[in-house]
Order: structure tokens, then C-alpha cells, then sequence
């Protein structure tokens, strides 16, 4: 049975899915209308019991959290396409220290730009302008670190496009995009250029392209 990635159209889901075609890996999509509250229905809930996107389904075997499926992804089918684990202890241990970050540190206040800017209105809330200015501010402290590492190294994890990167795509797409904050990325010119190389991957064009936000 092929591998199925659920909720594709949102951002957390584009984790899993460039990652699948960086790997050359064969899945299906199947769609999960949030604003329907499919997300929160017992057929859904059996899958991810927190009802989030994504969920996956490989077989027998079920697995969620957008970062957890990378890894497992990448894993599993290790021996295709690039190593977007790092081939030696050192590298892997670089790929999961910069995928801890951008969890747990860059996440978090882009989060909360997205959702006061993108989605307010949408999901019925009144915009925090007072989150939103913070959440830039720590945001931009975050970015002020990782131009100081990207100078010194292309990538995150070293010389090599890995998980980490690829982690950062769809939240830091929102960022540059309708969020309108695309400045925060290009005035730092190693975290610009970082920038640049990862979005432009095929992959991350594909993922785009077949699976753009519904309208």
C-alpha cells in the first residue's frame, strides 16, 4: 500500500511531503478541511489524536507530527536521494540540534505572526497587535543568530542540505509571502542567501505547486 500524507494544503503537512519527494518516495494526499472541523471527527481523531495535521499512513504502520515523519522518512529510505540525515554521528547530531531549534525557537513566534496576520479574520479572532510586534522582535533575534552560523556555514547542519533546512520551509514561505514580513530574511545577507538556495529545490517547487494553500 502506498503511503498516504494527510492535509497536504497547510503548512505543518509541506514538512512531510518535501521531504517524500526529495527522497523519490511514492504517496497519495488526502485532503482534511479544518474549517469543516474534519480535523476533530472520530475516523480523523483515530489517526492523530490531537487533531493536527498531518497524519500518515504507510501501510500498517501510523505516524504523526510533521517532524517525527521527516525523520522517519528519511530513515526508512535512506539509501535513495540525498542523505538529509548527515552520514556520520556529528552530522546527525547537527541536523537534530537545528531541528530542535527551529521547533522550539524560530517556530514559536512565527507561529504567532501566521496566525494574527494570515488567520485571524479566518478562524474568528481579533488580531493581537501587541503579540504580533512581539512575536517580529523575538523572531529577529532568532534570525540574528542564525546569520551569524549561516556565515560561517551554508547550510545548518554543515556543507549539506538536510532536515533541518528543509524544516524551515513552509512557516518561513508564509513569512516571506503573505505575511509580508519577506524583509526579516532578505537584509541578512548569509540568512538570504540560505534562504534562496532552499526554496529554490525542486522539491520545495513541486510541493508548492501541486499542493498550494485552497483558496
Amino acid at each position: 500500500m502506498v503511503l498516504k500524507v494527510y492535509g497536504p494544503h497547510f503548512a505543518s503537512p509541506k514538512r512531510a511531503l518535501v521531504t517524500l519527494i526529495e527522497k523519490g518516495v511514492a504517496f497519495e494526499t488526502v485532503p482534511v478541511d479544518l474549517m469543516k472541523g474534519e480535523h476533530k471527527q472520530p475516523a480523523y481523531l483515530a489517526l492523530q489524536p490531537f487533531g493536527t495535521v498531518p497524519a500518515v499512513v504507510d501501510g500498517d504502520y501510523k505516524i504523526f507530527e510533521s517532524r517525527a515523519v521527516m525523520r522517519y522518512v528519511a530513515e526508512k529510505y535512506r539509501s535513495q536521494g540525498p542523505d538529509l540525515l548527515g552520514k556520520t554521528v556529528e552530522e546527525r547530531g547537527q541536523v537534530e540540534q537545528w531541528l530542535d531549534v527551529e521547533a522550539t525557537t524560530y517556530h514559536p513566534p512565527l507561529l504567532n505572526l501566521t496566525l494574527h496576520i494570515m488567520f485571524a479574520s479566518v478562524m474568528g479572532f481579533p488580531s493581537d497587535e501587541k503579540l504580533i510586534k512581539e512575536s517580529e522582535e523575538k523572531l529577529s533575534a532568532v534570525l540574528d543568530v542564525y546569520e551569524a552560523h549561516l556565515s560561517k556555514s551554508k547550510y545548518l547542519a554543515g556543507d549539506f542540505v538536510s532536515l533541518a533546512d528543509l524544516a524551515h520551509l513552509p512557516f518561513t514561505d508564509y513569512l516571506v509571502g503573505p505575511i509580508g514580513k519577506a524583509y526579516m530574511i532578505k537584509d541578512r545577507k548569509h540568512v538570504s542567501a540560505w534562504w534562496d538556495s532552499i526554496s529554490s529545490r525542486p522539491a520545495w517547487k513541486e510541493t508548492l505547486e501541486k499542493y498550494s494553500f485552497p483558496a
